[in-house]
């Protein structure tokens, strides 16, 4: 049994550099959205990679991938390794990749050294992390996890009108392997950090001890489309206007809060025009807090801000929650694992909470999970100029591969 692992840096950026070509953008970012024909290229890519290691790969009925590597008794369940490859919009070449090719790459490494683990490893894909197409986030662990069913997945519409269901087969990516008969023992995934902590105190590694509560919402205000020359002030019916304050309002909720967070990052207004008062408008809602009692004070906050300023200015509201994600702690054991991987490869670490949601959130639900952090420039993510460096990539991958081998050595007892 080998005792000193170590991961091919090189190896592990040239990965990353080839799949962001899959949905590659002028900018240097990826635009790999959830299903699209880029999803589906960098799914077959990743299927040969892992099959050219000597895994078995299988696919569930809602896409969700699982690579698996023999190990010296395969009655135990795997030791899962795991993220995923959809992007948003306007993504980098990091969030979510890493966690699979830093995963890709510690199973090359156990390959190219001939190194059998107690029980089998894998890699997961999840799909639809980011829920940027199809929302909620996280919808394919959440399946896997009993906190939706197969048929709320598929029925999922884009902005299009196009199902999730659809998109699925259209690619070749619905298996019919039922979502959470996958059984594995442990979940590590590596992820960048998509915040600043860990580049302001010049830290390595985040160790993750659970994730914060999130809950999102959907709005639509519902006013009167009028002519802007000939309304007065006094009569208009301005949806823009009144979805205005309930932005700031929403703000200050945040403010108020703090750790927590709240935000309103989707807008639509109708009918667009620059001569046309607003008739209705759109928008979407994102609160977040590690502790659930203040999530729930803030929801009343923001649904009484709807209240007060909406109907005096005799516009109607439509509000709904269309998704929550409670508060998470990860398993201590695995944390102590992350630990010891971080000390033997000799990085700072530092214990940390996510502030933003993971798969990791919901497979907690069903085994034990924890994350693995490292920095990004700028704390930046969800954006085309998201950078993690050549080294603390390798950082992430090789402290994701000494934690995997400590929890397999703790099974031999």
């Amino acid at each position: 049994m080998l005792t000193n692992l170590n991961i091919n840096p090189q190896r592990l950026w040239d990965s990353l550099m080839e799949t962001a070509k899959f949905g590659g953008t002028a900018k240097g970012g990826i635009k790999r959205l959830t299903l699209s024909d880029e999803d589906k290229k960098v799914r077959d890519w990743f299927k040969a990679q892992c099959e050219a290691l000597g895994c078995t790969v299988s696919v569930d009925e809602v896409g969700n991938m699982f690579a698996v590597r023999p190990g010296r008794n395969n009655d135990l369940p795997p030791i899962a390794m795991g993220s995923h490859l959809d992007t948003q919009p306007t993504g980098g070449k990091f969030d979510g990749v890493l966690g699979v090719l830093g995963a890709l790459e510690a199973m090359r490494t156990l390959h190219e050294q001939g190194y059998e683990t107690n029980a089998p490893v894998e890699i997961i894909n999840w799909t639809n992390e980011e829920g940027s197409r199809f929302a909620p986030a996280m919808l394919a662990s959440g399946v896997f996890a009993g906190v939706f069913t197969p048929d709320y997945a598929y029925e999922r519409l884009d902005r299009d009108g196009i199902s999730f269901k659809d998109e699925l087969e259209r690619i070749g990516y619905r298996g019919t392997e039922k979502a959470g008969a996958h059984k594995f023992q442990a979940m590590f995934e590596l992820h960048i950090e998509q915040g600043p902590i860990l580049e302001d105190e010049k830290t390595m590694i985040g160790v993750v001890t659970g994730v914060q509560g999130m809950r999102w919402y959907e709005v639509t205000v519902t006013g009167q489309d009028a002519h802007t020359g000939a309304t007065p002030m006094y009569l208009r019916k301005n949806a823009l206007l009144g979805a205005a304050r309930i932005i700031e309002a929403i703000d200050a909720i945040g403010q108020k809060h703090q750790p927590g967070v709240a935000t309103v990052g989707l807008i639509e207004n109708k009918p667009n025009s620059r001569n046309v008062v607003p008739g209705e408008v759109f928008f979407t809602v994102d609160l977040r807090h590690p502790d659930e009692e203040v999530l729930e004070v803030m929801e009343r906050e923001f649904r009484a801000a709807l209240e007060a300023a909406l109907p005096p200015m005799k516009l109607a509201y439509e509000e709904k929650r269309i998704w929550i994600s409670p508060a998470v702690k990860f398993a201590p054991e695995l944390i102590e694992c992350v630990e010891h991987g971080a000390d033997k490869a000799g990085f700072a670490m530092r214990r940390m909470v996510s502030g933003a949601g993971h798969d990791a959130a919901y497979i907690a639900r069903v085994a034990p999970t924890t994350m693995i952090f490292v920095p990004c420039e700028g704390g930046l993510s969800h954006n085309e100029a998201e950078s993690t460096s050549f080294d603390e990539c390798a950082a992430g991958a090789q402290v994701l591969l000494n934690a995997v081998i400590e929890h397999d050595r703790r099974l031999a007892g």
